[in-house]
């Protein structure tokens, strides 16, 4: 008796456990408004939702080779063309030239790209920081 009475709660749950879960996204205006709006956000301010890391280091001929990557923490946009710009800095923190360059990447949501960059930098180069000024879509 209590096995049968045990094997009818499992049925009952197994049963009651079943997934009704009908509901569609792509009816749901508040989802298709924050989707909208978010895409807006990610298309206004590239610059928000990239962000750039490298390394510097000197070859034999002197130049500066700068090897970094791109990340994209956009949910909805891809982006093109990165416009980045760099600072080299002295070793006292001094400003010693900017420059800046285009990376010809197409960067999907979410995805990352690595870059590599040579410069003839002043000669008492110490270090490189990186900002990112702009981005197509």
């Amino acid at each position: 008796m209590k096995n049968i009475f045990c094997f009818l709660i499992l049925v009952f749950l197994l049963i009651s456990c079943e997934n009704k879960n009908d509901y569609d996204l792509s009816t749901d205006t508040n989802y298709i408004k924050g989707k909208i709006n978010l895409e807006k956000a990610e298309k206004e301010n590239p610059p928000a939702f990239l962000s750039i890391n490298g390394v510097r280091k000197k070859n034999i001929l002197g130049q500066s080779i700068i090897k970094g990557q791109i990340i994209n923490r956009a949910k909805i946009v891809a982006y093109k063309d990165v416009d980045v710009k760099f600072f080299f800095y002295s070793k006292t923190g001094a400003l010693l030239e900017e420059d800046h360059e285009v990376l010809y990447e197409t960067i999907a949501p979410g995805g990352k790209k690595k870059f590599k960059s040579k410069y003839f930098t002043p000669k008492d180069t110490d270090s490189v920081a990186f900002k990112i000024i702009g981005a197509k879509f």
